[in-house]
């Protein structure tokens, strides 16, 4: 296993400002507060542990470094950033820095009085989440009854002018109901529709065995998908982001590990990617603590899988590897225990039937009709604490285990 506590020296080596191109997006995640509790959400199972926010102040200063570094483009994401009360002051420090900016949103709390003062303050873009078409199922996913609200602000949205993309993640529970989405969207006015297939990081990954659909649901959306794009045309452009435990090649994550994206954490950790919290040993930067140049060009985090040098094998002389740049990171390290191994999606990966076998897992039980047992276990504090807790407790044991086994005294 690669160890991740130890700082990549060739890759660090490398990494000047003359050789890597500065971040195009960046990702401020003002807060993991949130009113919705969605059983695939991506923020860290153990959320709770972070829970510092920086302060508005901080912020600016993030926003200002972001925008000379050469970041073009910011979400405001969370949890829910509707939740902080200086969203707007936010805004409107993004606009007169000249970032075009998105806000990522469950829709809840989200005023006609404060989209008013967001569109003063210069918000470009809206991305609004529904959980399914049908307020039962909405509801359901979301732990919370928001299905009216969400439809109520998806009309003030389009009132106040505001360009609107609709997000739906997609899995099993409403794959069946793409048409039915699709139609809601048409109807609200949306000029974009996501529907982006779970990617199983996060809360996702501890619901995969509830979550996961079966090969014939993917591709009975994806048809309902294209005929809907040939008979609608430009009216809403569809996007349908297929899970990757489908393919037979991995995604190019991120665009590449240290190429395009900089996220910021609440508590000011600064992020390759968006689940990059999961990697244990990858110590993160901190805004409060380190410039955000300093973090982007020398921070280990940041080039630990910047480019190709930290290959290892099938990837090293696979000729494909600039297209892929060796897949997700996070993946690897979920299904094979190590972050620098092949991503398992690619079927040239060794360890290619971890993924083979989630998938059939789910063809069987739906072939069954086998009920899954297993409950859902919704994103709340309650249960991040606990996962947290069990988290402690096994990292504490196992560290005893390696004292007791450790040697001989001197």
């Amino acid at each position: 296993m690669t160890d991740l506590s130890q700082p990549a020296g060739a890759a660090q080596s490398q990494a000047t400002p003359d050789g890597v191109a500065p971040p195009l997006w960046l990702l401020a995640e003002l807060t993991y507060r949130c009113p919705l509790h969605c059983a695939f959400c991506y923020n860290p199972v153990d959320y709770t542990d972070h829970s510092r926010e920086l302060s508005t102040e901080q912020w600016i200063g993030v926003l200002r470094e972001a925008r000379a570094l050469g970041a073009a483009q910011l979400g405001f994401s969370g949890g829910e950033p509707l939740v902080r009360d200086d969203l707007e002051v936010l805004v409107g420090e993004a606009r007169k820095l000249g970032f075009y900016t998105n806000l990522i949103t469950s829709g809840v709390g989200l005023t006609d009085k404060r989209l008013g003062d967001l569109k003063a303050a210069g918000l470009d873009h809206i991305q609004l989440s529904f959980q399914d078409s049908t307020q039962e199922l909405n509801d359901f996913l979301s732990s919370t009854r928001t299905f009216d609200l969400k439809q109520r602000v998806a009309a003030s949205i389009k009132r106040h002018g505001f360009p609107m993309v609709l997000n739906c993640v997609l899995h099993r529970y409403n794959l069946p109901h793409v048409d039915k989405i699709i139609d809601m969207a048409l109807a609200m006015g949306a000029e974009y529709l996501e529907l982006a297939n779970t990617q199983y990081y996060g809360w996702a990954h501890r619901n995969e065995a509830q979550l996961m659909p079966t090969r014939e649901q993917l591709e009975e959306a994806e048809a309902v998908v294209e005929r809907y794009r040939r008979t609608q045309g430009e009216r809403c452009k569809i996007f349908f982001v297929v899970p990757d435990y489908f393919e037979r090649r991995p995604k190019r994550c991120m665009n590449g590990w240290g190429a395009v994206f900089l996220g910021v954490a609440p508590d000011g950790a600064a992020l390759p990617c968006h689940a990059a919290r999961s990697l244990p040993g990858l110590v993160l930067p901190n805004v409060k603590e380190t410039p955000l140049r300093e973090i982007w060009y020398e921070s280990d985090a940041f080039n630990r899988f910047r480019g190709l040098a930290w290959m290892k094998e099938p990837c090293r002389s696979c000729d494909e590897k600039e297209r892929d740049l060796g897949g997700c990171r996070c993946q690897a390290y979920l299904l094979t225990g190590d972050a620098a191994n092949a991503d398992p999606v690619c079927d040239k990966s060794p360890s290619h039937d971890a993924v083979v076998s989630v998938v059939n897992m789910a063809r069987r039980a739906a072939a069954a009709g086998e009920a899954r047992e297993q409950p859902i276990l919704f994103r709340n504090d309650t249960n991040s604490r606990k996962l947290a807790s069990n988290a402690s407790a096994a990292s504490v044991a196992a560290s005893g285990d390696t004292g007791s086994h450790g040697g001989t005294g001197g």
